[in-house]
């Protein structure tokens, strides 16, 4: 559920703007969060150029058990994996 700010919380944090100074900020080391960004891209990447590879193979003829194998889980899990998802 959105929360919808008080008038007195909308002033309280036009107060702060308004006192702002610069000396007070803390600084925060981003970098483990632009790893994180970046590591969530790649798996991103690399899950979507797995359904590709396993859409092709379907396409090739190739059998869920060799999809399995090579994805290292059972047949199964396979199927529920990716059959909605790769589109013959």
């Amino acid at each position: 559920m959105r929360h919808t700010p008080t008038r007195a919380e909308i002033d309280a944090a036009i107060e702060k703007i308004e006192n702002f100074d610069p000396k007070d900020a803390r600084w925060v080391d981003a970098t483990p969060l632009r790893d994180i960004t970046a590591a969530t891209e790649a798996i991103r990447a690399a899950e979507s150029k797995q359904r590709e590879a396993v859409q092709l193979a379907r396409a090739r003829g190739i059998s869920w058990n060799f999809i399995a194998l090579s994805l290292g889980v059972s047949r199964q899990a396979a199927r529920e994996r990716f059959a909605e998802r790769v589109k013959i």
